[in-house]
C-alpha cells in the first residue's frame, strides 16, 4: 500500500538582497565615523566598502559613502537609522536615483622576472593601470576603475606574481546635473 502524499506549504519567498550605495553627509568631527560604523555593527549589518573625506572645508561637512547589502526593509532602515544620528545632514541612496557613477582605487604589487614581468606589464598597460614604482623584481601598478575591473585585473595578476593589494573603497556620485 502506497502512502499518500504529504503536502508542506510553500515558504513565503524572501526578498532578494542588492547592494546599495549610501552617500552620507555628516559633520566633520570627532566620533562620527565611529558612532556610523557601530550603528552598522550593532545591528549587524555589513559594510562591504567605506570612505570618507572632508567635502566643504567651509562648514565642515564630511561626505561617508557606504556600499552595503540588504533586502529593500533593510536599505530603507538603515537610511531611516542614519538619518536620525544627530551629526548626519542627508542620506542620499545613490542605487535609487540610477546609474551612480562609481570608481576605486587599488596599488597592485607584483614580483616576477623574465615572462612573468613581461606578462604584467603588459596586463597593466591593457587595463590602463599606471606604473608608479618598478625594479628589477618587482612594480606597483596603480589603478583606478569600477569595483569589477579592479577585481578582474587583481584576479590576472594573481597568475604573474601578486604580492600586495591596497585598495581605497568606493568614491560615488550620482550622475547629471543634481546636486546632493
Amino acid at each position: 500500500m502506497s502512502q499518500p502524499a504529504t503536502h508542506y506549504p510553500k515558504a513565503p519567498k524572501s526578498q532578494p538582497s542588492a547592494r546599495h550605495t549610501l552617500a552620507v553627509i555628516v559633520d566633520n568631527e570627532p566620533g562620527v565615523l565611529a558612532r556610523i560604523a557601530g550603528l552598522f555593527s550593532g545591528r549587524g549589518y555589513n559594510i562591504e566598502s567605506l570612505t570618507v573625506s572632508e567635502t566643504e572645508h567651509e562648514k565642515h561637512l564630511s561626505r561617508i559613502t557606504v556600499v552595503t547589502s540588504g533586502t529593500a526593509a533593510v536599505i530603507d532602515q538603515i537610511k531611516a537609522h542614519l538619518d536620525r544620528l544627530v551629526p548626519v545632514h542627508r542620506v542620499v541612496d545613490l542605487t535609487e536615483q540610477g546609474e551612480a557613477l562609481e570608481r576605486e582605487l587599488a596599488l597592485i604589487k607584483v614580483v616576477g622576472k623574465g615572462d612573468h614581468r613581461v606578462e604584467a606589464m603588459r596586463l597593466a598597460s591593457a587595463f590602463g593601470a599606471r606604473t608608479l614604482d618598478a625594479s628589477l623584481t618587482s612594480f606597483v601598478f596603480e589603478l583606478t576603475g569600477s569595483t569589477e575591473e579592479i577585481e578582474r585585473f587583481i584576479k590576472l595578476m594573481t597568475a604573474v606574481g601578486l604580492t600586495e593589494v591596497s585598495r581605497t573603497g568606493i568614491a560615488a556620485m550620482s550622475r547629471g546635473p543634481e546636486a546632493m
